[in-house]
């Protein structure tokens, strides 16, 4: 059983020009420690005895450090030579470590800089999208040449997931959005007596573009940041490295179902969406704009040609190898704890909502080009 710890105790003798410390000088004792009084100025030098010292760790060495200082600066000078070598050792150690400066702040980044860095980091992320999506296609073109080594089940369990549950949200969005764009145009349309061109604009406007974007951005949100979430928690609970010890590729068996199912489910929802946009609008013409249903129904083909349906479709795949392969990216991406679970996720919804944008985008001026 360790015997409890003496106070420490400091006795400065002006007679004898003596410092004697005495009792334990750690972290407990000398937090109830009281300094001597500091005496006036004097060009006679104290001796510092530290013979009558029990213990002393770097807590007791840095009070007693700081009440030299407090002495030296009062103008008392004390000799530390005729201290135990461990005393001065310790009492050393802490002179060095506690006068250091404080490490300086780093420079602060001009507004070159930091756009020079953005860029670097985004060009960085882009060539690592790239590469992922060029390693997905080596390991996953030998199985698509061979269907039968497709994980089906897991690709319909995909689609269930991705498209099936997904209806309710994209149905009931993109109906809004038909209604909007209808009332919003229509209220513009009728000051002019052309109530009838309400078809002409929701079916164009829907069909082109809102229908695929929209179901595309939520896909994004919904999907990719699932697929960032499930493959960053396999990453942190080493699932995927367990599978490459079985000699499994994670690629073939994880991504590949995934990329799959979005390719299919994505131009299925798209039609959907269509559907329901165009209802959307015919709702609204007729009860707001007097244009009954039939009527709507009998100018849809006139003014909606094959080419306007199939511009919004096409877009659909390439929007779904997009936001697959970012959200997988994303989750063979993550490091540490469930915290960067959460970055990725945040990430890849990020990045695919701004790359199916862009892509929208590009689409839209390729299409011009070719007067679709």
């Amino acid at each position: 059983m360790s015997s409890p710890s003496q106070a420490a105790q400091a006795l400065l003798d002006p007679q004898t020009r003596t410092l004697t410390l005495s009792g334990d000088w750690t972290a407990v004792s000398v937090a109830r420690w009281q300094a001597p009084r500091i005496p006036s100025p004097s060009d006679t030098p104290y001796t510092l005895d530290t013979r009558a010292i029990g213990h002393m760790d770097t807590a007791g060495a840095w009070a007693l450090h700081r009440y030299l200082r407090s002495l030296q600066a009062a103008g008392v000078h004390c000799d530390e030579s005729r201290a135990e070598s461990t005393h001065r050792a310790l009492l050393k150690l802490v002179s060095e470590r506690g006068d250091s400066p404080p490490p300086a702040d780093p420079p602060r980044e001009g507004g070159l800089t930091q756009i020079g860095r953005k860029t670097m980091e985004s060009l960085h992320q882009s060539y690592s999208l790239f590469s992922f999506a060029g390693e997905t296609l080596i390991h996953t073109l030998p199985v698509l040449l061979q269907p039968w080594r497709i994980r089906w089940k897991q690709v319909i369990a995909e689609i269930q997931l991705a498209g099936v549950q997904a209806l309710g949200i994209v149905g009931l969005l993109s109906f809004l959005i038909g209604m909007v764009i209808a009332y919003q145009g229509g209220a513009t349309l009728q000051q002019y007596g052309a109530n009838i061109l309400i078809v002409n604009m929701v079916a164009i406007v829907t069909l082109r573009e809102m229908a695929p974007l929209i179901t595309a951005i939520l896909v994004a949100g919904r999907t990719g940041s699932s697929y960032a979430a499930q493959l960053g928690t396999m990453k942190v609970t080493e699932e995927i490295d367990a599978l490459r010890t079985l000699a499994i590729s994670p690629l073939e068996m994880l991504v590949l179902p995934k990329v799959l199912a979005l390719f299919i489910a994505l131009p299925l929802l798209t039609v959907y969406a269509d559907i329901m946009g165009l209802l959307g609008g015919a709702v609204v013409a007729g009860m707001i704009f007097d244009v009954p249903l039939s009527l709507f129904l009998q100018r849809l083909p006139e003014v909606v040609s094959g080419s306007t349906f199939w511009v919004g479709v096409v877009k659909a795949p390439v929007f779904a190898l997009t936001i697959a392969l970012i959200g997988c990216h994303q989750g063979f991406l993550v490091q540490g704890s469930a915290a960067a679970v959460g970055r990725a996720t945040t990430v890849s919804v990020v990045q695919a909502i701004f790359t199916v944008i862009v892509l929208d985008a590009l689409f839209s001026i390729l299409f011009n080009k070719l007067d679709l």
